[in-house]
């Protein structure tokens, strides 16, 4: 049973009132001599309050990401600051989660990190007509503190992007939810010395994706959708490796300039921080999608403007949203999505099959339906 899962957090929870009611029962039942029957209501109360204290720490591990499974509680991590050693990509497993998503926990052979690793794919990607199809991918990349079980117990996912799916207001993408910092060591998906996360998240990852699913290769079908920290990297990393990624969404996102606890380093955290990068670097063809409210004070807009300016004259095709009210919360973040897969759906191509004779086109061979998220031109 999953340490973050659901099952495991409804296990605690009946525990919590099988123990209040079973106090309830045998309060004046006990038998024997009075110190017995002091010590065993002592035992009772200790057990109400040892299964409620269990059920909270549970709610805040999942919601915060502090543990990801039991052997990282356990502390079985290795020594260090990687967390435990998992198989290589190619010899992975996915199993089958909640939600319909696939997880696995893999070891990384570029960054020598290792994490959990979670994969949705859409309807489209089980059907006949799409066997031959390759398909874009989204990664989602959560907060810190945060995990990737986080974007199902709050962020919705993948139930809210499918809703927009169905109504046609995306196209369909695999959705990929890597650990943005293995081991519990935050970088803002940096490199650094002893913990290569960017690596982690733009070789290892996407290495593994695909591997084990049918994904488009070119950069322009890989995009970020990211939040909080998670946003901070999603407008990092495309800058960074324009030839893994194409686009990337940031909802909220950290201050767009580094912050001084991820990288204490001044050079390292200016050379990693989104602003510095966007002037400084060879970025062709990379998008990028910045929201914020104007009530957010750990993502204010002034940072996001600062950026914009940083921005002018890059080539970066970049777009901005400004909600007028929010925090910084998932709730703020829910309601950004229709804005960001739209985007997202502009940005990336595919999935892409072979066009049907009787729907292409005489000229060009090709079929168009944007309307549903539907292929565009021929297979690989």
């Amino acid at each position: 049973m999953s340490l973050t899962g659901t099952a495991f957090f409804a296990v605690l929870a009946a525990a919590t009132v099988c123990t209040v009611l079973a106090t309830l029962l045998l309060w004046a039942r006990i038998p024997g001599p009075a110190p017995v029957r002091w010590a065993a209501r002592v035992a009772l109360i200790g057990l109400c309050q040892a299964t409620a204290i269990c059920v909270v720490a549970a709610w805040i591990n999942t919601s915060y990401g502090l543990y990801a499974s039991w052997d990282d509680l356990l502390g079985r991590t290795g020594g260090g600051p990687v967390a435990m050693p998992g198989p290589p990509p190619e010899r992975a497993r996915f199993l089958r989660g909640d939600a319909g998503m696939r997880q696995t926990y893999v070891r990384g052979p570029h960054s020598a990190l290792s994490g959990q690793v979670m994969v949705w794919t859409p309807p489209q990607y089980d059907d006949p007509r799409f066997r031959r199809s390759s398909f874009p991918v989204v990664m989602l990349l959560h907060g810190v503190p945060g995990s990737p079980q986080s974007w199902l117990e709050q962020g919705h996912m993948p139930g809210d992007y499918a809703k927009l799916l169905r109504s046609g207001a995306s196209r369909p993408f695999i959705l990929a939810v890597p650990v943005i910092d293995p081991g519990g060591m935050d970088t803002d998906c940096s490199d650094v010395p002893g913990h290569k996360v960017a690596t982690w998240l733009s070789r290892d990852v996407p290495d593994l994706i695909r591997h084990h699913f049918r994904t488009a290769k070119d950069p322009r079908s890989w995009g970020l959708l990211g939040i909080s920290t998670g946003g901070y990297c999603a407008a990092k990393l495309p800058l960074q490796y324009p030839k893994v990624f194409g686009a990337g969404a940031a909802l909220d996102p950290d201050p767009l300039t580094g912050a001084q606890g991820a990288l204490p380093d001044p050079g390292l955290r200016e050379r990693n921080s989104p602003t510095w990068l966007v002037a400084h670097t060879d970025h062709a063809g990379v998008g990028l999608f910045l929201a914020t409210s104007r009530q957010d004070r750990a993502s204010p807009p002034s940072l996001i403007e600062q950026f914009r300016q940083a921005a002018l004259g890059s080539g970066v095709r970049l777009r901005t949203m400004l909600a007028p009210s929010g925090g910084h919360n998932y709730h703020t973040w829910i309601s950004m999505y229709p804005a960001a897969f739209s985007w997202l759906s502009e940005e990336l191509g595919g999935p892409e099959q072979p066009a049907q004779p009787e729907q292409a086109d005489r000229t060009t061979g090709r079929t168009d339906d944007r309307s549903t998220g539907r292929p565009t031109g021929p297979g690989r």
